[in-house]
């Protein structure tokens, strides 16, 4: 497993402001990975959204770690020069968007994912495989 870099050794890392689509979702997966997401998926729907080109799945095992993700991925791409176009869902503690343009990050409890059912929706997408995934099968701390 790779060592967690600080956050002076994640500022020295390429900037995503310029970044491609899947650079971009690929480090949103890595620091939903670094604070222990679950069941992360990353999801190219270009071919079936124009709002975006992938999205970024994640479940969140309590509201507190929802916003603690949302708030981790906001602040790690803002050390990379990268700011979300807008946020959604801060006052809720089911579901958050976080909008990249070309990325959009959905953070959800269980329950929210099971019932909006992302996953099913975009079933005819590619899943981007990447290393480091928490299962849902792990234990849950609601």
């Amino acid at each position: 497993m790779e060592e967690i870099l600080s956050d002076e050794e994640y500022r020295k890392l390429p900037s995503l402001k310029d970044a491609d689509a899947f650079t971009l979702a690929e480090a949103i997966h890595d620091i939903l990975y670094d604070k222990r997401g679950r069941n992360i998926k990353v999801l190219k729907v270009e071919s079936k959204t124009v709002i975006a080109e992938y999205f970024v799945l994640c479940t969140g095992t309590s509201s507190t770690q929802i916003r603690g993700l949302a708030d981790e991925v906001e602040y790690k791409t803002s050390l990379r020069h990268l700011h979300p176009y807008s946020v959604e869902g801060r006052g809720h503690s089911s579901w958050i968007v976080l909008d990249y343009s070309n990325v959009i990050v959905h953070i959800f409890n269980r329950d929210a994912r099971d019932f909006y059912n992302l996953d099913k929706l975009y079933s005819e997408t590619t899943e981007v495989e990447l290393e480091n995934n928490f299962e849902e099968t792990q234990e849950y701390d609601i």
